[in-house]
């Protein structure tokens, strides 16, 4: 007789150091591949980047261009996310009037036409222009350029055994295409 449970499954336990050991020159090579590859981004891409800070500066003067938030990397380690601002700035502060509109399951949350994104940010979200700065992120070392996107503390606290297999490895910018 199993002991089995069904449809209930065991979380993946991975041995850093053993996988490092094992693997090491993959990795060297994606890292190296991560900060070659944000940086020529980052110096090709600057005067879309200048055009963009300037043009949200514009359309709302009342706060900068970067939006920064803290959100949860690697092995649960907290950084400083960056991307150019599309909402307003207190957009944060009005995410609970909105939270019964959430479109999505889970812990993230999307509804359609939100109304804290400003004129620019449309543009910018739509064009994914508004995920540039995380050019800077992945230059740090806290993201690389292919993995989960980072989520925010406040769904890590909703994971259970299974989605905290995520923070595993390095989140990224493209996801999982």
């Amino acid at each position: 007789m199993s002991t089995e449970v069904i449809g209930i499954e065991k979380p993946v336990v991975i041995d850093r150091k053993q996988n490092l050991r094992e693997h090491r020159l993959y990795w060297v090579g994606r890292r190296t591949q991560d900060v070659v590859l944000s940086a020529l981004a980052l110096v090709v891409l600057s005067p879309v980047m200048l055009a963009t800070a300037i043009a949200i500066v514009v359309d709302d003067p009342s706060a900068g261009p970067i939006f920064s938030q803290e959100r949860i990397g690697r092995d649960g380690k907290p950084f400083r996310f960056y991307k150019f601002r599309s909402m307003c700035p207190n957009a944060e502060a009005k995410l609970d009037d909105l939270l019964d509109q959430n479109e999505m399951d889970g812990p993230v949350f999307k509804i359609k036409d939100d109304p804290r994104i400003t004129r620019v940010g449309k543009f910018i979200r739509k064009t994914s222009i508004d995920e540039l700065p995380q050019l800077w992120n992945i230059l740090k070392g806290d993201m690389s350029i292919v993995g989960p996107r980072p989520a925010l503390p406040r769904e890590v606290e909703q994971y259970g055994d299974y989605e905290k297999q995520r923070l595993y490895v390095t989140p990224g910018l493209s996801c999982y295409w």
